[in-house]
């Protein structure tokens, strides 16, 4: 008996010697990373070493979530470049601490199309700068030079404010953002850094059927519903119908926040489900009246579409469908014929979509990644006419782009792609293209 209770005290004491031996590595491990916290962001403050270890993790565990929402949506794409999504800000106390963030992308392109000459062009230059007034209030902007020289009179390049707005941060189910914001419609729209699409141009749906960096002025709610849904719900200012046509569609109809109108304002709307691991499925829908330039005329603009993007090892697949209905397009164009002289042929309905899977052909265990990928665009901007008006077969049109994606590290993108257009016309024939380009993102 004295013995089993001697080696019952000495079992007693080396777990003991155990446990405090695993708390003290813990606790170790854990000053080295507010150590490193510290050094990252030089405001934070650690807990008092006497204080609850758990207490201390919790307040480290806060303060990533922080920094991680704060660089959104460029930090987040970084984080798990192959499905790029943008996160909802969690809510936390609020300290009165202040930081400005700061952060860009930028992107070089060679253009060449058949029986032309190589156009070089440093498309874009673009800062964004962030800035936290409490843990609750937080600003974020996108100020972007294009074609990187801007002359007077000149169609030499172009300033443009992308973004510029305040998040409120009430619930993560909760909060309003108010500003000059992206209109949350497709894939490419709200993430249009170079390094989180390939190819070296945007997708040509995404660019007509749904306008490409296409930015209002407004004000909304956006939140995470849990189980992996979020959504963001905008009010904003309106498309400006005199300026549609027929190549384009609705696209040259954006305000970008100048002489905009809000007299009618337009609703949008987008639900994303990110439940499922590598999966990201999404649906956007806008409504709005576009005729605050027009006499007499206010027509609709509808547009909803779906689109998904899906990795699967060394597989990635993405997609998108889209619609766009204009009601009133008849009287539209009677209206821009009587003004300019000529009808602009504007279609009552346009549509596109796209597929594109790639393949990353490198090894896992190598840092850089190398993606072959092909998508094919179907995209017609004059789907259907109103009454009287012909559609015009050069205005449908598909595309096959294919092309390679080269990143020595997930920030750059070095990416070269053959363009196959065709369409519907035996008399107004595309040609193809080359190219050729160079982005990043910090």
């Amino acid at each position: 008996m004295v013995k089993f209770i001697a080696k019952a005290t000495v079992f007693l004491f080396a777990i003991q010697l155990l446990t405090a031996q695993v708390s003290t590595d813990f606790e170790r491990r854990l000053a080295d990373l507010e150590k490193k916290m510290q050094q990252l962001d030089p405001s934070y403050k650690p807990l008092d070493a006497a204080a609850n270890l758990e207490s201390r993790f919790a307040r480290l565990e806060a303060l990533v979530s922080e920094l991680l929402t704060k660089k959104a949506p460029i930090l987040a794409a970084a984080i798990e470049p192959r499905v790029v999504s943008v996160p909802v800000p969690t809510p936390l106390e609020p300290t009165g601490e202040t930081r400005l963030p700061v952060a860009g992308y930028m992107d070089f392109h060679v253009n060449k199309d058949r029986g032309e000459p190589f156009r070089p062009d440093f498309h874009r230059f673009v800062l964004l700068f962030g800035h936290s007034f409490s843990q609750r209030i937080k600003f974020w902007s996108e100020l972007e030079i294009e074609h990187s020289l801007v002359e007077g009179g000149e169609a030499k390049g172009e300033v443009a404010l992308e973004q510029a707005y305040l998040d409120f941060l009430i619930k993560p189910y909760f909060n309003i953002r108010a500003g000059m914001m992206l209109t949350p419609v497709g894939i490419t729209n709200e993430r249009h850094e170079p390094p989180s699409f390939n190819g070296v141009e945007r997708p040509f749906v995404e660019t007509l059927i749904i306008p490409t960096t296409w930015r209002e002025l407004g004000f909304g709610l956006t939140g995470d519903l849990g189980r992996g849904f979020r959504y963001r719900a905008y009010m904003t200012s309106a498309l400006d119908a005199a300026r549609f046509d027929a190549e384009t569609g609705i696209a040259g109809g954006r305000t970008s926040g100048f002489d905009s109108s809000f007299r009618n304002p337009a609703k949008v709307a987008r639900l994303e489900f990110a439940g499922v691991r590598r999966l990201t499925v999404g649906t956007s829908i806008y409504s709005g009246h576009a005729g605050f330039n027009l006499r007499g005329l206010n027509p609709r603009v509808t547009i909803s579409e779906v689109d998904a993007r899906y990795s699967w090892k060394r597989f990635d697949v993405r997609g998108l469908f889209a619609n766009t209905w204009l009601k009133g397009a008849g009287e539209l164009n009677h209206s821009l014929q009587q003004s300019t002289g000529a009808s602009p042929n504007i279609a009552s309905q346009m549509r596109g979509y796209y597929l594109e899977p790639g393949v990353h052909v490198l090894p896992a265990r190598i840092r850089q990644d190398l993606i072959l990928f092909g998508r094919y665009e179907k995209y017609n901007t004059q789907q259907q006419m109103p009454q009287g008006f012909v559609p015009l077969l050069q205005f449908d049109r598909t595309a096959w782009v294919t092309g390679v994606t080269y990143k020595p590290n997930a920030d750059v993108a070095i990416k070269f792609d053959y363009v196959f257009n065709r369409n519907a016309s035996q008399v107004v024939k595309p040609v193809d293209g080359i190219n050729f380009g160079i982005g990043w993102w910090f």
